[in-house]
């Protein structure tokens, strides 16, 4: 449990690298960029994960879990999909670590369309719908520019830490950070937050 909210508080934010007409099945990088509040890399943590794969978690899971890094005190994710329709289940990943999460979105999901998506392209769409849903309600912290959900902390903490944690845009710097790496794996260049 986070009691106080300490500028230096540590967290590891996950992105995953740009990819462009790569097959389903094929690999992704995923980044895990541990900082200590919104100054200091203190490390970085990689897996691969499979385009529309259901994969994620378990990276997430074992990169947090296997690494050196014990003292990490919140996850940050850029959204729950990750390479394509790999989606984040954001309920095991806090179970299994114990770590409350923290989802950053840049513009707000439209579910009628995401769900239209997966009816059409995947057999297992209830099951994707589903873990969509896990990440509960979707909080606007920035009127029309950035949302977030929190799962297993407060909403007035889950606030605190995402401006703690933002320092060069609008998203906490482990996110910004965790996105150009990944994408400078997968494309040879960073690409812009």
């Amino acid at each position: 449990m986070i009691r106080k909210v300490k500028r230096e508080i540590r967290v590891i934010g996950f992105d995953d690298g740009t990819f462009k007409f790569k097959a389903r099945g094929a690999k992704v990088i995923l980044v895990g960029v541990i900082m200590k509040g919104s100054s200091d890399i203190l490390g970085v943590v990689t897996r691969w994960i499979t385009i529309d794969g259901l994969d994620v978690t378990d990276a997430m899971i074992d990169a947090i879990l296997s690494s050196r890094f014990k003292d990490v005190r919140v996850i940050l994710l850029k959204g729950v999909t990750y390479a394509g329709f790999n989606i984040v289940d954001v309920s095991k990943l806090f179970e299994a670590t114990g770590l409350p999460v923290i989802v950053v979105i840049r513009k707000r999901p439209n579910f009628k369309a995401i769900e239209e998506a997966l009816r059409k392209h995947f057999p297992d769409y209830s099951v994707r719908l589903s873990l969509l849903r896990k990440g509960g309600l979707i909080r606007e912290l920035i009127p029309g520019r950035l949302y977030y959900q929190a799962i297993g902390l407060s909403d007035e903490t889950a606030r605190e830490i995402i401006s703690v944690t933002r320092r060069n845009s609008m998203i906490p710097e482990a996110l910004r950070i965790a996105h150009m790496i990944a994408s400078a794996v997968m494309t040879g260049e960073s690409k812009k937050e």
